[in-house]
């Protein structure tokens, strides 16, 4: 027990039993929202091959023929040890599937926040570092453009013009890397940078408000006044401790476009978990949709809990709290 006296361990630990207790909330309340959504998904799952007995026999197979609360601990016990049921439709394990789709998001999320970084810190420094000036006002303007453009608009009008007017990119769809490195690179431009001008404009205000807090620190000024030169302040003082928290944000982030990309791997018909969860609403496929919000939960709670944990190893203050 002598290791629990640590705050660190105790921070950790803490942190742990929270993401756990949050994780049994999402799951709760993902089927129980699931039961409320209209339609019978064992009746449009058959389709043509509907008969009474083969009804019967999937609503069995399902567990649908249990009661509602027998049927929750049933999801929750078996999520807990790997197991998130069967398709309807395909009647494949819906572990495998999810895992089938989930590098093609993991791609376009990581790609995603590589052209939000590459816009982001550049124009947030600029407009940070020349506050109240034209430049600082012309890149706000531009980044409440960015946030407030959905991003399947953005998409679109991507599409009309590198790939309609321009020939220069495909529309839509998937190549594997392994297969096509170019065809990889060339269908995953567009939903990249659609995805990355929006994120982009996000974190633009999070960078200007970093490196802000950062210039008017006092330590800043005390190297300013012992007459250190501007491009080493910007480097080693500026820089190093502005970016922190700006990499905490890109993580959240890029937590986030894994679950928040569903619109965009739509228009680009892109392979991924949001395209999964589009057509299993679709589908009534009950099994896959939540097992799809499961994980996307899931890997959110994992990324915040990274985050908080090399903070506190950091920041003492904050394990301390």
């Amino acid at each position: 027990m002598t290791v629990l006296r640590s705050p660190l361990v105790r921070f950790i630990v803490i942190r742990l039993a929270y993401t756990v207790a949050v994780l049994l909330g999402v799951m709760v309340a993902v089927f129980f929202l699931i039961q409320i959504v209209p339609g019978d998904p064992v009746r449009i799952a058959l389709g043509t091959r509907y008969t009474p007995e083969s009804y019967d026999a999937l609503r069995s197979a399902s567990g649908l023929d249990q009661p509602l609360m027998s049927q929750l601990a049933s999801y929750v016990g078996n999520a807990f040890t790997g197991d998130l049921g069967v398709s309807f439709r395909n009647s494949e394990p819906v572990t495998t599937m999810l895992f089938d789709r989930l590098p093609a998001t993991i791609t376009l999320a990581l790609a995603a926040i590589v052209v939000a970084l590459v816009i982001a810190v550049p124009l947030g420094f600029t407009a940070a570092l020349r506050e109240g000036r034209w430049a600082d006002n012309v890149i706000r303007v531009i980044s409440q453009f960015g946030i407030s453009v959905p991003d399947f608009w953005m998409g679109i009008l991507l599409i009309g013009l590198f790939s309609t007017a321009l020939g220069w990119l495909p529309s839509a769809g998937f190549e594997s890397f392994a297969e096509s490195p170019v065809g990889w690179l060339q269908h995953l431009v567009l939903p990249a940078i659609t995805v990355g001008l929006v994120t982009g404009a996000i974190m633009t205000r999070y960078v200007r408000s970093s490196v802000l807090e950062v210039v008017n620190a006092p330590y800043i000024t005390t190297a300013e006044s012992k007459g250190l030169n501007r491009k080493r302040i910007m480097l080693d003082h500026v820089g190093r401790n502005a970016l922190v928290p700006v990499l905490t944000i890109s993580g959240i982030q890029f937590a986030a476009l894994l679950g928040g990309v569903i619109v965009v791997e739509v228009v680009f018909a892109w392979p991924g978990l949001g395209l999964l969860v589009y057509d299993s609403v679709a589908a009534r496929d009950y099994p896959v949709l939540q097992g799809a919000i499961l994980l996307i939960a899931v890997i959110f709670l994992l990324v915040n809990l990274v985050v908080d944990i090399l903070y506190a190893a950091i920041d003492p203050r904050i394990r301390l709290s």
